[in-house]
């Protein structure tokens, strides 16, 4: 009889301690963003291995994320509006070719089996061009309304964010209407927001704004559209 309470002790024992609710070994749970290292944010990138004239070799680097087994960057040329997507296994490095003095952005979505992937920040750079040493503004990206938003007007304030390298943005030019490539200049303004643009409910508009720096570079953004309730 006690070795029949003995083993049905020992059984329950074995079955509490095989349940601990985890993975037992600290890797249970959702991964978390990657934290990004380089190319640094808002910045010109020098560190890449020229592969010829127009192109270099850069590297991208990123800290692990908890509970991550492998990451996926995703790469876009915003000169172009191409987005290419890497497949980099648990590695926290890769290195890709790149145009050379071309907008870049860039993040990593951190992945695990059976769980949803976390993305990191944004960030974005230019790649170094042979004997460039200054570079158009990176391109605008809407803040308000936000691509394919909806919202109220009668008249609502356009918002945006611009960053430049050089840090010598004068102007901003926006063009808006409702063909799906407006061509209207609707206002210069020299701050990223222009306020009281009336809209009328039912309409789809579309925007997009084009920033100069001092030394006369610009670049466009994409064209940003929303619908007026």
């Amino acid at each position: 009889m006690k070795a029949r309470y003995l083993f049905y002790a020992l059984a329950f024992l074995a079955i509490s301690c095989g349940d601990s609710g985890g993975d037992g070994d600290g890797s249970g749970g959702a991964p978390t963003a990657a934290l990004l290292i380089g190319p640094i944010n808002n910045s010109e990138c020098i560190t890449g291995t020229s592969v010829s004239p127009t192109q270099s070799s850069v590297t991208f680097e990123w800290n692990p994320a908890q509970n991550a087994d492998g990451y996926f960057l995703y790469l876009k040329n915003l000169a172009s509006g191409t987005t290419a997507q890497f497949n980099v296994g648990a590695n926290v490095t890769y290195s890709t070719t790149l145009q050379k003095a071309t907008p870049y952005s860039w993040y990593v979505s951190s992945r695990k089996e059976g769980q949803t992937s976390v993305s990191s920040q944004v960030w974005k750079f230019y790649n170094a061009g042979d004997g460039v040493t200054n570079y158009a503004p990176f391109p605008a990206e809407a803040v308000f309304p936000g691509m394919s938003a909806t919202v109220d007007g009668p008249q609502i304030t356009l918002q945006w964010s611009a960053d430049d390298v050089d840090d010598d943005i004068v102007d901003y030019k926006v063009y808006f209407g409702t063909a799906s490539n407006p061509t209207t200049l609707l206002s210069t303004v020299t701050q990223p927001q222009l306020a009281n643009v009336a809209v009328i409910a039912g309409n789809t508009y579309y925007w997009k704004v084009v920033t100069t720096d001092a030394q006369g570079n610009n670049s466009s953004s994409q064209v940003f559209q929303f619908k007026v309730d």
